[in-house]
């Protein structure tokens, strides 16, 4: 397993603690919640959903969590203003978990932003996500809001190049740092299965770099050519692949695991706690680490 020289930077949000040299702490899963085409939400414009069903997808993940220890994070995914207000309302109610705010509308962002100061819970909000193209009115709104927290997602259409990922991150933190955003999560850009061992390899060289926090929406190797994988392996099969997909990262240490609709948290769980408590030994052991 992997000791890196660089000091490793731990972020604490809404109360759970995210980096470390690698096993130091378990990897925080994120779920996504609302997202295009969930089935529990009937009107995504208007913010109309079954809170019933909701509510046990919520208290599914904590339950999973608490079994495992394994920290857990609620993406929220909203495409209106009038939207993210409801989301934001419910899950804000529902769970102490730290909520990862989703949506390229900033206009959204805002409106999400809003909420969460007037409810008080700005301090387990982060901002999903910043690229190398985002604008400074992006970065300006966060600041306005004192939004700490923010994945940097490292997107590039140099999908086989770790190096281009890299100078993605460089441009981030350094509009981040001015900006007083403090605690990056480092997403290394997954968007099919090629892309999915350079994101690795990149998680390996932030690490080793800048000592942050790193993960990836892993599971979009395959989600993103979701219709060929159950075509060629069938519905069982593909969830095969989607759960290979994710605890790949975990397996090198990865920080975080966005691993996609939140419905797959009873594969993952178990999955991430298997490899964890298995590594987390190994690691405690210096002699067998080995040093980057």
């Amino acid at each position: 397993m992997f000791h890196y020289r660089t000091q490793q930077k731990v972020f604490e949000i809404g109360g759970i603690k995210v980096g470390g040299t690698a096993f130091e702490n378990p990897p925080v899963l994120i779920g996504t919640i609302f997202y295009h085409g969930h089935k529990i939400v009937a009107d995504a414009v208007q913010g109309v959903f079954d809170k019933s069903k909701a509510e046990e997808l919520i208290k599914t993940v904590e339950d999973l969590s608490s079994k495992t220890r394994i920290p857990a994070m609620i993406d929220v995914v909203a495409d209106s203003p009038t939207a993210v207000a409801k989301y934001l309302e419910f899950v804000s109610n529902a769970t102490k978990m730290p909520i990862s705010i989703d949506s390229p509308d900033i206009n959204v962002m805002k409106a999400g932003f809003q909420y969460a100061k007037e409810a008080g819970f700005l301090d387990r909000v982060v901002y999903n996500s910043l690229t190398a193209k985002s604008k400074d009115e992006e970065y300006r709104l966060l600041q306005e809001y004192g939004v700490k927290a923010a994945i940097a997602l490292l997107y590039t259409d140099k999908i086989m190049d770790v190096e281009a990922r890299i100078k993605n991150l460089e441009a981030i933190l350094a509009k981040a740092s001015s900006y007083g955003i403090e605690k990056i999560l480092v997403d290394t850009f997954v968007i099919d299965v090629p892309s999915l061992s350079v994101a690795m390899r990149t998680m390996i060289e932030v690490k080793s770099r800048f000592g942050l926090p790193v993960g990836s929406g892993a599971h979009n190797a395959v989600s993103t050519q979701r219709k060929a994988f159950k075509e060629r392996f069938g519905a069982e099969g593909y969830k095969a692949c989607e759960i290979a997909s994710n605890t790949a990262t975990l397996v090198i240490g990865a920080d975080f695991l966005l691993y996609g609709p939140i419905e797959s948290a009873k594969d993952v769980f178990p999955a991430a706690y298997t490899i964890y408590n298995s590594y987390r030994y190994l690691a405690r052991r210096r002699e067998n680490l080995i040093q980057i």
